[in-house]
């Protein structure tokens, strides 16, 4: 039997056995994300919001072969300046384990590794969903698909907005994922707090939310949660301003024959040069802010988990 090479920190491992709040979090952003050293600065900053709100912080990724759950300082760095680094989801998790290779985690394979680890929440920027034209391309992310069979509460302001939102909402809906907006009826769109779409539940309590993933565990019931968190105020973009942007940046893409893995850091970068940076700095804001709001539904499982 293939024995699973996972190493959790001590700091994690001790946490979960303490029945502890721990929040997941990915790495892409730190090798996909933005250059070195903000990248860098971010993790750490995204680190330390889990702290302050009451969690231990979970940094995942692949690192010579071997799931790391909890980046000690130096591995950090070190995975902060890695060239070459792979970028992994569901379909090539495993052979980059197999291989002896160093990956770093989308929002699907943090979601798998997070659930081998014991850790139910789990805290991103955005996730992927259906691209725009995908009736032709095929380009739907595999981030849905594990959300309908990977019990981990996923936080981030909503889906990424270059996608085409309607499709991704309704492909959430056939896969029977709950969608939670948090403190409003909208369904937010990463830069922008309204992406124009209701969102199919609301929840305003991190409390709410815990006993609903709880619930879905009670029913027997596979996979998990999106919490749709809207960037805070001060830190969007509206998406009238981006709309016409991400028109021309996706025309940009098909020009030049960009798909699969590339279409979305290519559309990232082309925004942030067509918005002087602004995209950049509404990220870093949300995934802070996404940060915040997991650790305390990990806290509320925790407490719930303690009463029974």
């Amino acid at each position: 039997m293939t024995i699973l090479p996972l190493r959790l920190s001590g700091e994690v491992a001790q946490a979960l056995a303490e029945g502890a709040a721990v929040v997941a979090l990915e790495s892409t952003i730190i090798t996909h994300g933005m250059p070195y050293p903000q990248n860098l600065e971010t993790a750490r900053r995204v680190e330390a919001e889990v702290r302050a709100a009451g969690a231990v912080p979970a940094t995942i990724a692949v690192i010579a072969g071997e799931i790391r759950v909890g980046l000690e300082p130096d591995a950090l760095e070190a995975l902060a300046q890695a060239r070459g680094v792979a970028k992994l989801s569901r379909a090539d998790l495993a052979a980059c384990l197999a291989t002896g290779g160093t990956g770093a985690t989308t929002v699907a394979a943090t979601m798998i590794c997070a659930a081998r680890a014991g850790i139910a929440v789990f805290a991103t920027g955005g996730i992927g969903g259906v691209h725009k034209g995908a009736e032709q391309s095929f380009d739907i992310s595999a981030d849905l698909q594990e959300l309908a069979q990977t019990p981990v509460t996923v936080v981030a302001a909503g889906a990424k907005a270059i996608l085409d939102l309607p499709k991704t909402l309704e492909v959430l809906e056939t896969l029977g994922v709950p969608v939670i907006a948090v403190g409003q009826d909208a369904f937010p769109a990463f830069w922008s707090r309204d992406s124009g779409l209701p969102a199919p539940l609301r929840m305003d309590a991190p409390e709410q939310i815990a006993a609903a993933q709880r619930m879905r565990g009670a029913l027997g019931l596979p996979g998990g949660q999106l919490v749709a968190n809207p960037i805070p105020e001060p830190d969007e973009i509206a998406a009238e301003t981006l709309a016409p942007l991400i028109a021309q940046a996706q025309a940009e893409a098909e020009a030049q024959g960009i798909a699969g893995k590339a279409v979305t850091p290519f559309l990232l970068q082309r925004l942030f040069e067509l918005t002087d940076g602004r995209t950049l700095n509404s990220n870093i804001a949300l995934v802070l802010n996404n940060a915040r709001l997991g650790a305390r539904i990990a806290a509320a499982l925790a407490d719930q988990s303690r009463v029974g």
